[in-house]
């Protein structure tokens, strides 16, 4: 079996100091990539930074990095992650987006601060972060994008109606970023991971010990490399299992003199799971219809 050698490839990832970041900058480094250790995390003072620790362990090790401690929620932070990693190495062919916080709390109790937080940090650093390296891997014909989404995005998880929205933003985000980075040689995918971090060591629980971190690296090693041709996918990870994520439409209703009275009285076929088939995109759904409409 051959390896996966990612030689000469430059990486960002965000949010490298610890858990998933960390994990996937290891990996990443230790195939060859030079790599940019994103993350705003501080230390105690007897220690230096998590992302300085990340970067030293690369260099014993043999590989290439260097610390970025920059705030990717703006457009000007990103803009400056970029910069260093261009200056730095010359080029850019793999952004991770991986950079995350949490502010749980019921939707009743949430506060403005706890939402925009959490949307400036999920969608706003992953949002960012693609339209700084954007031009750089238009330039030169290629560039691969891995973002973070969660199952909370999926389907909803009680107290994080902010981290959920952001989440599935990114979905939306990583799906039409494929299909505008198609012509440019430009891959997008998302990954749903499955961690104990410090993140979700409290939500886990016995299942916690299960889920190593370092159980999702190798789909982002995959995703990362030139031979990988996907695009526009989200792919769940954890515990050693990887799968895709679909998205399905049961067989539903159809009734050109549609009433409410006939959604009420055919809600069960409409819910039927066992006609369901995968949709990959909207024009799919189009051809769905017009086949119903025999045009």
């Amino acid at each position: 079996m051959s390896e996966i050698r990612l030689d000469g490839r430059v990486a960002i990832v965000t949010g490298a100091g610890r858990g998933l970041g960390r994990e996937h900058a290891l990996l990443l480094a230790s195939r060859g990539a030079q790599v940019v250790v994103n993350d705003v995390g501080g230390a105690d003072a007897a220690e230096a930074p998590p992302a300085q620790q990340v970067v030293d362990q690369i260099r014993a090790a043999g590989g290439a990095a260097v610390i970025d401690a920059t705030d990717v929620g703006t457009p000007e932070g990103a803009a400056r992650v970029v910069d260093l990693a261009t200056s730095t190495y010359g080029r850019l062919d793999i952004l991770v987006n991986n950079a995350g916080i949490l502010r749980d709390r019921s939707f009743a109790k949430m506060s403005a601060e706890e939402y925009e937080a959490v949307m400036r940090v999920h969608v706003g650093g992953t949002f960012w972060m693609s339209k700084a390296a954007w031009p750089v891997m238009a330039a030169q014909g290629y560039g691969r994008i891995v973002n973070t989404t969660s199952a909370a995005g999926l389907f909803g998880n009680f107290g994080q109606a902010n981290y959920a929205g952001a989440k599935a933003g990114i979905i939306g985000v990583t799906k039409t970023l494929a299909i505008e980075g198609a012509r440019s040689g430009i891959r997008v995918n998302a990954i749903e991971p499955g961690a104990r971090t410090r993140m979700t060591e409290n939500l886990l629980g016995d299942l916690a010990d299960s889920l190593d971190p370092s159980l999702v690296a190798p789909l982002v090693l995959w995703l990362s490399a030139p031979e990988c041709e996907s695009t526009g996918e989200v792919y769940n990870v954890g515990g050693g299992r990887v799968a895709r994520v679909v998205v399905a439409q049961t067989r539903g209703l159809f009734a050109r003199d549609l009433t409410g009275e006939q959604v009420r009285d055919a809600w069960p076929e409409i819910n039927d799971e066992s006609t369901a088939t995968v949709v990959t995109d909207f024009r799919q759904e189009l051809e769905i219809l017009t086949d119903l409409l025999g045009r």
